[in-house]
């Protein structure tokens, strides 16, 4: 079935022209529904720009971002970006998860931006609000033409993703390595399947990134692992942590970070309403551990670190980035530390971070701003 037959918003060569915007979305070109997708509409728009600066004051150890998809198929119901789809007058709950914003010209937009004589080639993270290896991007293919930009003008980047789709990419990005530092990271949090279905419903499993990390590191890429969020009472036991450092150990990550679940406005109502739903019986127990904030108490969050610390040491990451919220008074000051691997750096000599041999933690808050 063809795509173009699915569009709510017609192509102008469609049958009839093209029809009236049904959001206002700038740059909208279609709106498309297609079975491949059930639930899904993705807007299709064509932007001015791609390339961001993250906001002046931030901890962020990188200047810019690309986001080339807004909202996300994922539905990540802990997802600390879903109070940015309230700024296109969508919610930040199941429109969050369905309507899914697609910059379709984002590869050329970025070439012309990464050509100008201005750009100084600083690093470029991707997947710092909305995963750019969801599902769509399967169909989409932005990706390819992003990474080529970036390596073809000299900018080191980054990827930080959920999506297994991100093999598909695997030779490209050992091409882009061999030309400029580039740092990968996996986000998974749990090794419980049913669990991860339930709160990550679209996501490939934990047994699935797993894989992932296996063959990133088999092809001699980085891969650092965000083992973000630890869910109070649902996955913080022993046997969960044990599980989770025990199997990114075997899978081979560079490094990994861990940190508690963080409760932003947007996210704490879809968060508190699935937990009220799912676990009735721990609904009273997140009110008073998170209170009126976004944080957990710091008796909590100084508990679970020592956890943390413990694990990561039995399964050999000691070397490694962190726990999350290490300034426990003030867990604004460092929110996340990236894991060795995600951060692209060189080593003596300007080895690319994408070889074995240049895999070095740096840190940074925690990807929960909305960057665009």
């Amino acid at each position: 079935m063809r795509w173009e037959a699915q569009a709510l918003v017609p192509t102008p060569d469609a049958p009839g022209g093209p029809g009236p915007a049904l959001l206002p979305l700038a740059g909208l070109v279609r709106s498309v529904t297609t079975p491949e997708f059930a639930g899904i509409t993705f807007h299709e728009v064509t932007a001015k720009s791609v390339l961001n600066r993250v906001p002046a004051g931030s901890k962020m150890p990188f200047e810019w971002t690309v986001n080339p998809y807004r909202g996300c198929s994922h539905a990540c119901v802990y997802c600390f970006a879903r109070k940015s789809h309230t700024y296109l007058d969508f919610d930040a709950g199941m429109d969050f998860d369905s309507q899914v914003v697609v910059k379709v010209n984002a590869a050329e937009i970025l070439r012309k931006e990464l050509n100008k004589a201005s750009w100084t080639r600083q690093q470029v993270a991707l997947g710092t609000n909305t995963d750019p290896y969801q599902r769509a991007e399967g169909r989409y293919k932005l990706m390819p033409g992003i990474i080529n930009a970036l390596a073809e003008s000299g900018t080191p980047l980054s990827i930080l993703t959920k999506g297994t789709l991100l093999a598909r990419d695997i030779p490209l990005l050992k091409s882009a390595a061999a030309q400029v530092p580039v740092g990968l990271g996996i986000s998974l949090a749990m090794t419980d399947e049913d669990l991860s279905e339930a709160i990550e419903p679209g996501t490939p499993g934990p047994r699935a990134r797993l894989k992932l990390v296996s063959r990133l590191r088999e092809a001699g890429l980085p891969c650092g692992v965000m083992a973000m969020p630890i869910l109070p009472w649902l996955s913080d036991s022993d046997e969960a942590l044990d599980a989770l450092f025990g199997s990114l150990a075997a899978a081979g990550a560079t490094g990994v970070t861990a940190g508690a679940l963080y409760l932003k406005p947007g996210t704490r109502e879809w968060f508190m309403k699935w937990i009220a739903t799912h676990h009735p019986e721990l609904a009273g127990r997140y009110r008073r551990l998170y209170g009126t904030g976004s944080y957990a108490s710091k008796e909590y969050r100084m508990w679970l670190a020592g956890k943390v610390r413990y694990f990561k040491a039995r399964h050999g990451f000691s070397h490694s980035s962190g726990f999350s919220h290490r300034d426990l008074d003030d867990p604004r000051v460092e929110e996340a530390e990236y894991p060795a691997g995600i951060i692209p750096t060189t080593v003596t000599g300007g080895s690319p971070a994408g070889s074995p041999a240049a895999s070095t933690s740096a840190s940074r808050p925690a990807v929960q701003d909305a960057l665009f």
